[in-house]
């Protein structure tokens, strides 16, 4: 149970506040265009983002974890040299489709928070395609089984990854409807279902 500023103990009421504030705080980020303030394509930007979502949950919010993190059998970077690996992701090429995804991937590997980098690094990586390419993914064309073990696989095999992304790409990058459904599907992958920003937008 993660300690949070809302002072919530029971787990299942935690996840349902935090989906509530956080969707409301992505919505801001579009329609007040406060996302364009924000570094595009380094761990700043990204710190901003993680920052701008969850700073009314947690404490951690923007800021580098300091412990070392693990899903199943894959260890993420460690902790010991997660701030060179940062900088290291800050200063690789993002012109094209390819050069982004690779991007992409290295920043889910680094996963420089302790929690919530998923949903965070989705709108990082769909800022990047907006400014660079004039793209963004349509999240609600991505099958969260598929993207879910495309992901897994993307350290040593970003072929699948980058073929189902590609497939999904949109030049409406300036549409409420996609960015929206967009937040929603990217909480679905987390495990977030108790709200539709549609409805939570009244």
């Amino acid at each position: 149970m993660l300690e949070n500023k809302l002072n919530i103990t029971n787990e299942v009421e935690l996840a349902k506040q935090e989906e509530r504030i956080t969707k409301l705080k992505a919505l801001e980020l579009y329609d007040k265009e406060i996302i364009n303030t924000f570094e595009v394509g380094t761990f700043k930007g990204l710190s901003q983002i993680h920052e701008y979502l969850f700073i009314d949950v947690y404490d951690f919010a923007g800021k580098m974890r300091d412990v070392n993190l693990a899903k199943g059998n894959f260890r993420f970077a460690s902790m010991l040299y997660l701030n060179d690996v940062l900088n290291s992701i800050d200063v690789m090429p993002q012109s094209t489709f390819d050069e982004i995804i690779d991007k992409y991937i290295e920043m889910n590997i680094a996963h420089p928070f302790r929690e919530a980098n998923g949903r965070s690094t989705r709108i990082w990586l769909d800022n990047i395609l907006k400014h660079e390419i004039g793209k963004v993914i349509d999240w609600s064309k991505v099958n969260k089984e598929d993207y879910l073990l495309a992901m897994e696989r993307s350290p040593v095999r970003s072929t699948e990854i980058k073929s189902l992304l590609q497939n999904a790409l949109t030049d409406e990058i300036n549409n409420r409807t996609v960015y929206m459904k967009g937040i929603d599907i990217s909480y679905q992958y987390e495990g977030y279902y108790t709200y539709s920003l549609s409805d939570l937008d009244k």
